[in-house]
Formats: C-alpha cells, sequence, structure tokens
C-alpha cells in the first residue's frame, strides 16, 4: 500500500487542505488520493494551490456528479430486512451502510475530476482563467461519518477470503476498495455481495458503464480546467519520480472509482431505506 498520511497525523497546511476537503467533498473524511499526495512533500500543497479554485466555487462537484446521473446498469434485486438480520444488519447497521454507499457516490467521481486536472497540469496544460466567474456557492451538507475501514488482517480468515474476492491490484498487490473495507463489519452482507457482484462487475454492460464514466470524466475535465488560474510558479512543481507515482497511482484510481460509483449506487437502490 502506497505510503499516506492520516488525517490524525496532519498538521500544518496538510491540515489545513485536509479540512477543506472534508467541507467541498461534503463527507467527515479524506479520501486515500489525498492521503498519499500529502506522504509526498509538497505535492498535495502544490495540487491544491492549482486546482482548488474549481472546487472552492463548485465548478469541479458539479461536474463530476452530472457525470454519474443517469448510467445505465442493471440494478441488484433487492435486499429484504429478513434477509440483513441474518447477515447481522439492524436498523444502525443498514444506516451505517447507506452512509457509506452514498459517500462513494459523492465522493468518487469528484476524486476522478480532480485527478483528472492535476494530470493535466503534469502533463503541460497551461490555464488562463478564461471561464466565467460563478456566483458563490455552498457545499452540500455533509454526510454522516461511515463505518471505520476493518483491518483485514484481523478478520476472520473466512470473512477475510470473501472480502478479498472484490480485490482489485495496485502496484502488484491486492488493493481492497474502502467500500468494501467498511462493510466488512458485516461478513454475511459482504458474502453476498461478492458472490452476486462478481460476475455482474464482469458484465457487459456494467464495464460500459464503467468507460461511460470514464468517457464522460474525461469530457469535462478541460472544461473545469479552462476556469482555472495559472498555475503559481512560487510552488516547485512534482518531482519526476512523483510525478510518475502519481500517474500509476492514478491509474489504479482510474479503474477502481467508477466500481466505486455504480456499486454505492447499486446498493443504494437494493437496500431498503428503513428496517421493517
Amino acid at each position: 500500500m502506497a505510503a499516506e498520511v492520516g488525517e490524525a497525523e496532519a498538521t500544518g497546511e496538510i491540515a489545513a487542505i485536509f479540512a477543506e476537503l472534508r467541507t467541498l467533498w461534503a463527507v467527515p473524511y479524506v479520501s486515500a488520493i489525498h492521503r498519499t499526495l500529502a506522504a509526498k512533500p509538497g505535492f498535495l500543497e502544490w495540487a491544491w494551490d492549482a486546482v482548488a479554485p474549481a472546487f472552492r466555487d463548485g465548478s469541479g462537484q458539479e461536474a463530476a456528479w452530472r457525470c454519474v446521473s443517469g448510467l445505465a446498469v442493471p440494478p441488484l434485486d433487492p435486499m429484504p430486512a429478513a434477509a440483513l438480520r441474518v447477515w447481522g444488519v439492524d436498523a444502525a447497521g443498514l444506516e451505517a451502510v447507506r452512509n457509506a454507499a452514498e459517500g462513494f457516490v459523492r465522493v468518487a467521481p469528484v476524486n476522478m475530476v480532480f485527478a483528472g486536472l492535476v494530470k493535466q497540469l503534469l502533463e503541460g496544460a497551461a490555464p488562463a482563467g478564461t471561464g466565467a466567474k460563478r456566483p458563490a456557492w455552498n457545499a452540500p451538507v455533509p454526510l454522516p461519518a461511515p463505518p471505520d475501514m476493518v483491518d483485514l488482517a484481523r478478520l476472520d480468515p473466512a470473512a477475510r477470503d470473501a472480502t478479498m474476492l472484490l480485490a482489485s491490484e495496485m502496484g502488484g498487490k491486492p488493493f481492497v476498495p474502502g467500500l468494501y473495507r467498511m462493510l466488512a463489519h458485516w461478513p454475511g452482507l459482504m458474502a453476498h455481495l461478492a458472490t452476486v457482484l462478481r460476475p455482474r462487475l464482469a458484465s457487459a454492460p456494467v464495464t460500459a458503464a464503467f468507460d461511460e464514466l470514464r468517457r464522460r470524466i474525461d469530457a469535462v475535465v478541460p472544461e473545469v480546467l479552462a476556469g482555472l488560474p495559472q498555475v503559481s510558479p512560487v510552488r516547485p512543481r512534482p518531482s519526476d519520480a512523483d510525478r510518475a507515482d502519481f500517474f500509476n497511482v492514478g491509474q489504479t484510481y482510474r479503474r477502481t472509482s467508477p466500481e466505486l460509483v455504480v456499486v454505492g449506487q447499486l446498493l443504494l437502490d437494493a437496500l431498503p431505506k428503513r428496517m421493517d
């Protein structure tokens, strides 16, 4: 796993950026992509200084959320409250699972726009602030805190094996996206999802939805970029090594983020809103 700066250990400018990210992304946590960049001296500071205006005025978030709208994905079968109880999910657990799912539907596409902007800047794009000025923007009300991510090493081996069925790959090693590590608190639910999601995630309609989301994000990133001011020359650009590492890590998130958006929405649609 890539090195990162945890939210509790962040200080100074990194802590201030983390606080702003939580507000503007409207969730009570900071995503792994930002925690990873924070571990590279000066990288997150440079990136945020360059792209923050697009998120302070809401243009980045709104563009990202538009990209998610209307994605065509075959739904999961509904999960009745009776089955959830067998899987150990009570009323509080249902609320926590829905919060986790909604968080990734909200956050993952915004992270894709963020990463797309940073990638273009690292590749030499030179925005000139040509976008129209926008009125003041208010972020949505933050979602409640999601469940903590489970330490997979502490899971019962059978539950860990079920969770690992949904693992991706990063740097030649298994990588379990955060949503699944949150859902691993409920091994029965996780085993059900591993069973029904694995073939679905590899199916043509779902992979087409992943590709469509990436295509939409790629289309809006230049539009958002056009509204950014020139990148300040005061901060040093990331090193060649950090730049290459960002591109490698970014490819992983480019693969997993559409999955998390789709799975999050599938869960929200399949879960009851409340226990009977």
